[in-house]
């Protein structure tokens, strides 16, 4: 095995093109195993080599969450400096963890990687067992690739919604954000297992047609939600998959019927929520917050299962582009721009 690899490593960067100070942002560096034993600017020990699961790393994804990253956007990367990449699709080469052995195929999303642990945009990656799984063998690496965090909390999602009774017979289920990565899977998901999906995108008129092929039966235009209105209006869902936060989650919320849930999983649009209690005292609704970076083995694996059985593979390639490591920054201000469609695959080889 090589003893370097390719990573994109957020870090701090010196100023260039007429910006005069330095900025944290990611870039492609070449990396040795040595790095895996820095200790950066945080105390807290990182897995290593010895104690932790060393993977060569066949693919990762970009996420919104990534493109914060990867941009330089704060609140995300918690020490420096750090391999980027909440994703990991892989084959363990050596395990410190009894769980895992060489050549065990393996899919890891969130988990800290790419905030505070060393994350999956790299060649090589050495992570906690812990939170690790064994690839379902109904799934390819790049189809895995393909779901990857997005696909994995838009199933946490919807089944967060089937523990709150919602199911096909509910009635209509919003998704919002829908041409983006959760949105498309979650879309996807809902439409397959029969329930009716109504897809908001801020792309609506150029995406429609996109929506529409992954089984959304009616696409709105963002816009509707984005104006500020009455905490209660009139009923139009039974529930919804919100990835966007803001005033559109409270659009949405004003909107729920009673004893409908909203399945919260982003922020794209803002951490605020101007709501009132209105809707869930007088509406019952529920308010269901979605966390797939810190979600628990059992439900990992549940989910995983869950996506290996009911996602339609075939058109995950439909809704997929690939792309190289050193594509990477550039797609990062794409996604924060919004004019990313669908899921990013990242071939760390490629």
């Amino acid at each position: 095995m090589s003893s370097q690899f390719r990573a994109i490593v957020v870090d701090e960067v010196s100023g260039e093109n007429g910006e005069a100070a330095a900025r944290r942002r990611g870039v492609l560096r070449t990396l040795d195993d040595d790095f895996f034993s820095a200790a950066g600017d945080d105390d807290r020990p990182l897995p290593s080599t010895a104690t932790g699961v060393s993977i060569d790393v066949s693919y990762s994804s970009i996420n919104y969450k990534d493109g914060l990253a990867v941009a330089g956007r704060p609140g995300v990367v918690r020490r420096l400096p750090l391999i980027a990449g909440i994703d990991v699709v892989g084959t363990v080469t050596a395990s410190g963890d009894p769980r895992w052995a060489p050549g065990d195929s393996v899919v890891l999303n969130g988990a800290g990687l790419g905030e505070s642990r060393h994350g999956g945009l790299s060649e090589r990656t050495v992570v906690d067992g812990a939170s690790l799984l064994r690839l379902p063998s109904a799934i390819s690496p790049r189809r895995a690739a393909a779901l990857g965090t997005a696909g994995f909390t838009a199933m946490l999602a919807v089944m967060a919604l089937e523990r709150q009774g919602i199911g096909p017979r509910s009635g209509e289920i919003l998704v919002t954000g829908a041409a983006g990565g959760v949105g498309s899977v979650a879309v996807m998901l809902l439409s397959r297992a029969g329930y009716s999906v109504t897809a908001a995108s801020g792309r609506a008129a150029t995406e429609g047609d996109y929506l529409r092929a992954l089984g959304a039966a009616t696409v709105i235009d963002r816009a509707e939600l984005l104006q500020p209105g009455k905490p209660l209006q009139s009923t139009r869902w039974a529930g919804a998959i919100d990835s966007l936060g803001g005033t559109s989650l409270a659009t949405v919320l004003a909107q729920i019927s009673y004893g409908g849930s909203v399945a919260s999983c982003g922020l794209a649009a803002g951490a605020e929520l101007p709501s009132t209690v209105l809707p869930f005292i007088l509406r019952g609704v529920n308010l269901l917050g979605v966390n797939s970076v810190d979600a628990p083995i059992a439900l990992r694996e549940a989910a995983w299962l869950r996506l290996a059985g009911e996602a339609q593979l075939a058109r995950l390639d439909e809704l997929s582009t690939e792309i190289g490591l050193s594509a990477v920054p550039e797609t990062a201000e794409a996604i924060l721009a919004g004019t990313v469609r669908g899921r990013t695959i990242v071939n760390v080889r490629a």
